[in-house]
């Protein structure tokens, strides 16, 4: 019941995962078209604080919360865990309150540093969802501690269906009465105040359904005899346990906020304000929206693993561990390298079919094919929170941040917005290369062992196909008889499916994939390579 149980919580986060993202990036695109260059950098710069605000808030926190009261449950200690929800959710309020506050004052002064006055409203537009934000957080800790994982996946799913459509219904309500980029930002901002009201009330619904589900088998919160837990020693306990989990886990929105801060500033001396504010916009809105798609998959299927690597670290199992995480480094890396080489090399059509001008796909293109990096840095980093190293994965992504920094002020002058990306890519490589460098300490591993050389020319053959279709439908769309956004839709289409299965076969042809180790896959891993396996037996008998 245990196994059904993990199994059925891990499907529905990785789904709850998938649909947000899907549906983050269908939001992206009719606003990209609706937006000019100001408002495009100003809705970017918007989100891009509120994912980071979002990454506090859902990270760390729920995560502790749940450990917490799992923990005392599992103990019957039912007034404890009830003692420990009701003040997390003191906290929460106490938190977004200041958090709301600091947002409201602190956005003009964020405007003038950023170069970005014109942000200042849609962020402001979005300080009430803070009032919510940490409670949720909370409520969903409290319900995965109580093994209730339907609730944090619908309330996710819920939230971003609203947030898109209140974002997409108030900027073309905006736009039609002919208000300014600045304003038109700023509605579409608000999504994220309708999303998180959506969210709190399926949390409640869910809530109250667990308290009838309580009083129907007869759980109660006794105090007698009960150690009286002090509202402030609680505090102390999640914020000391979570502070190691959220820093580690905010790469990513912390990479996106960097750059919607120093983006205007750095490029703005060569190239002008508006200039500079147009690259960011296609950067923050049309780049990192793409380049969201490839981890998607890698991450599900690697974070499914983590409570296994768990497990065999405690027991000290060190064989089984090590199996376990060559296992989850290795299918992050196969499974995400060709939807990273797909989207990097078919960039000018997808960018041409779903955006509303042709410029900015190589930009699309480097951030893309840097993600890779950012999978690699990602599972790393879970492992390491698997193994309870949180500290350490905590400290690879401050020397990472401070590394990005660094080479983004370094590399600008010389590269423009490409000197940015690739402070973005060293900085998610450095990062994995020190979380490998701790992992391998505690047990070595191989991702896959001597078999690089195989791996890069699956993965150069592949790309040089998939770029030769790309070249040949750009040259189709060119001609007049043909429409653009046709000519487009087939070439990334046809692109991506031949680079997929180039991929694919060049793994197995160049023996990166080898039928002897079939059984250390997933079934459905296994399901998907067994026809393929075929041609490996059938090449090594000839």
């Amino acid at each position: 019941m245990a196994k059904e149980s993990f199994i059925k919580g891990t499907l529905i986060i990785a789904a709850a995962t998938l649909v947000t993202r899907f549906l983050g990036l269908f939001q992206r695109v009719p606003l990209e078209h609706m937006l000019g260059a100001v408002g495009n950098a100003a809705f970017a710069t918007s989100q891009n604080v509120y994912l980071l605000i979002l990454a506090v808030a859902t990270a760390g926190i729920p995560s502790t919360l749940s450990k917490m009261v799992s923990e005392r449950y599992a103990l019957n200690q039912v007034y404890e865990a009830e003692r420990i929800y009701r003040a997390a959710l003191l906290f929460g309020l106490i938190s977004g309150g200041a958090a709301t506050l600091l947002l409201v004052l602190l956005a003009p002064a964020y405007g003038v540093m950023s170069k970005q006055p014109e942000a200042v409203l849609a962020i402001r537009s979005l300080a009430p969802a803070l009032l919510l934000f940490p409670m949720l957080a909370m409520m969903r800790g409290y319900t995965q501690g109580r093994n209730m994982m339907e609730a944090s996946g619908v309330s996710q799913i819920v939230e971003q269906i609203l947030r898109v459509v209140t974002a997409i219904g108030l900027a073309y309500f905006l736009m039609a009465g002919g208000q300014t980029q600045e304003i038109i930002a700023a509605g579409a901002s608000f999504g994220g105040v309708l999303g998180s009201v959506g969210a709190f009330a399926v949390m409640i619904y869910y809530l109250r359904k667990l308290r009838r589900m309580d009083r129907e088998a007869g759980v109660r919160a006794r105090r007698e005899g009960r150690e009286h837990l002090k509202t402030s020693k609680i505090f102390a306990t999640i914020f000391t346990m979570s502070i190691p989990i959220v820093l580690a886990s905010l790469a990513v929105p912390v990479v996106n906020f960097i750059d919607s801060t120093i983006t205007v500033p750095l490029l703005s001396p060569d190239v002008g304000e508006e200039t500079a504010k147009y690259l960011y916009g296609i950067l923050g809105q049309r780049a990192q929206s793409i380049a969201g798609i490839p981890p998607i998959l890698a991450i599900a299927l690697s974070t499914s693993l983590i409570p296994i690597i768990s497990s065999a670290y405690a027991k000290r199992d060190m064989d089984h561990l090590k199996r376990q995480i060559s296992l989850a480094m290795r299918i992050s890396v196969l499974s995400g390298m060709p939807i990273v080489l797909a989207l990097s090399v078919s960039a000018y059509s997808v960018n041409g079919l779903i955006f509303s001008t042709l410029d900015g796909a190589g930009i699309i293109a480097m951030l893309t094919l840097g993600t890779i990096f950012q999978i690699t840095m990602m599972t790393s980093s879970s492992i390491l929170i698997g193994l309870g190293k949180a500290d350490i994965a905590m400290i690879s992504v401050i020397l990472g941040m401070i590394i990005k920094l660094a080479a983004s002020f370094l590399f600008a002058p010389f590269f423009g917005i490409y000197g940015i990306i690739l402070g973005t890519m060293i900085s998610f490589l450095i990062i994995t290369y020190l979380n490998l460098r701790v992992m391998k300490k505690i047990v070595p591993f191989a991702v896959i062992g001597k078999r690089w050389p195989g791996f890069l020319l699956a993965s150069a053959v592949a790309g040089g196909v998939g770029y030769g279709i790309e070249w040949f439908g750009e040259w189709i769309a060119k001609l007049p008889a043909v429409p653009d956004k046709l000519a487009f839709f087939f070439t990334a289409g046809i692109a991506s499916v031949v680079v997929m299965i180039a991929f694919l076969m060049g793994l197995i042809f160049f023996r990166v994939i080898r039928s002897s180790e079939m059984s250390s896959y997933p079934r459905m891993v296994q399901k998907a390579l067994r026809p393929f396996m075929k041609l490996q037996r059938s090449s090594a008998r000839g």
